[in-house]
């Protein structure tokens, strides 16, 4: 069975952290992706988490707005609240984030050559950079999309 999951989107909020008991990072944020249906555009929001040193790249430079590109698996869980209602969860669980744009600055033109030459902390956090294939990054059109086609 493959659970892989790629998704673009922007940030609806500013990303919530905290840590653990153990004292690992942890970060809530949610990504506002559109899609077509039926000719028109409809926008779905998609609830995240992400761990450890992706957790402290999100808290340090990611923003409500900001474009994202996660890559992670579905998960679901559920817990009791505070009423004792159980309350289930389905998320996504990022194996590793890439914020794309921040405010109005562009869009990196090469994702690829980009996290060769700026530091770690300045293009995303890749847990196993080595599984990367660069040439990945370098085929297909760049994406060019406006503020005006934000849902926010």
């Amino acid at each position: 069975m493959i659970n892989r999951v790629v998704v673009v989107g922007n940030l609806t909020r500013d990303p919530m952290f905290s840590k653990i008991s153990t004292g690992t990072s942890k970060v809530m944020f949610s990504i506002a992706v559109n899609r077509k249906f039926k000719d028109q555009e409809q926008t779905d929001y998609v609830p995240c988490v992400a761990w450890g040193q992706s957790a402290d790249y999100l808290n340090q430079y990611a923003k409500k707005g900001n474009m994202i590109a996660i890559e992670g698996r579905v998960t679901s869980r559920n817990y009791d609240d505070k009423e004792g209602r159980k309350v289930y969860v389905t998320e996504i669980n990022c194996d590793s984030v890439q914020l794309i744009r921040t405010g109005s600055s562009p869009a990196p033109q090469n994702v690829a050559q980009t996290s060769q030459q700026a530091p770690k902390a300045a293009t995303g956090y890749f847990p196993d950079e080595a599984s990367v294939n660069d040439d990945d990054f370098n085929t297909g059109p760049l994406l060019d999309i406006s503020s005006d086609d934000l849902p926010f």
